[in-house]
């Protein structure tokens, strides 16, 4: 079966029909969950802080879900109609914006901790037509000069993507590092046909100290209950099993905070009752 990528444009490609078909099969759901929690531990980010992330080619919204379940604030850009009709079927938590990317974004310097991008990068592999903006060199380097702009100083970007072969890991790494972007590729199982997987890991700033993050290797499942295990480690539980939430006085003053900054109405006051549990009532 031919790639996705070589059968149509994305915004095309991803029409009503595909984009539930997608959204509802569980397949894609777990490999997209898996996809994104590694990326995550690429991103390394600060443990139990809130943290305002753009997820690019957000789709309807799986990814999101998982920034959901880590404590996240984030943003999702698709050019895919079909697909954030969905999101908004679903009720996502970021804010979506209808925007191709490989025109570049148009946000506020520094204005992001972070970004995650899943099974998007190879898109922008392909010149739709025969005009010079078309041709993926420049689309690539529209993407990644606001991109990097758009980045605060230090932060990371992580990108999963699927490359048909050595040329477009040139090409896109090269876009990169001309935009001013630190970091490198990581192949996880390298030697696996089926779990291999490619991550493009960008640095914002850092002097030059951040080194690429390594490979995981051997076997696939072994991989899993060792980042399981490091979740739980790092996050810790609760005496009832479940996961403790991140999500106290702190983190919450610094997301209205967030909130106020980019414009939202209707934003609560702070008052001494902000983050307090409230009392179960019977």
């Amino acid at each position: 079966m031919s790639r996705p990528e070589l059968q149509a444009p994305p915004e095309i490609y991803y029409g009503d029909i595909e984009a539930k078909k997608y959204t509802q099969n569980t397949r894609n759901q777990q490999i997209q969950a898996d996809m994104t929690y590694r990326a995550l531990e690429l991103l390394n980010l600060p443990l139990d802080e809130p943290a305002f992330l753009l997820d690019i080619g957000c789709g309807s919204g799986l990814s999101g879900e998982i920034l959901d379940e880590e404590g996240y604030i984030w943003t999702g850009v698709d050019v895919a109609p079909s697909m954030l009709e969905v999101a908004l079927e679903r009720e996502v938590e970021g804010d979506l914006f209808l925007q191709d990317i490989g025109q570049g974004f148009g946000f506020r310097p520094g204005s992001f901790d972070g970004a995650i991008s899943i099974s998007v990068l190879q898109w922008l592999l392909n010149a739709e037509t025969s005009h010079p903006t078309s041709s993926p060199p420049h689309r690539l380097n529209r993407f990644f000069t606001t991109l990097h702009s758009a980045l605060r100083n230090p932060s990371r970007a992580v990108f999963q993507f699927y490359p048909s072969d050595d040329d477009q890991i040139q090409m896109i790494t090269s876009a990169a590092q001309k935009a001013g972007f630190g970091g490198g590729i990581v192949v996880d199982y390298p030697n696996s046909k089926k779990a291999r997987k490619v991550f493009l890991c960008l640095f914002v700033g850092g002097g030059g100290g951040q080194q690429v993050p390594k490979a995981l290797e051997g076997e696939e499942e072994d991989s899993k209950v060792r980042f399981e295990r490091r979740r739980e480690r790092e996050h810790g539980k609760a005496k009832n099993g479940k996961r403790k939430s991140v999500k106290d006085r702190d983190w919450i003053l610094k997301k209205k905070e967030l909130y106020r900054k980019r414009g939202k109405e209707d934003v609560p006051r702070d008052s001494r009752y902000t983050g307090r549990k409230r009392k179960a009532v019977f």
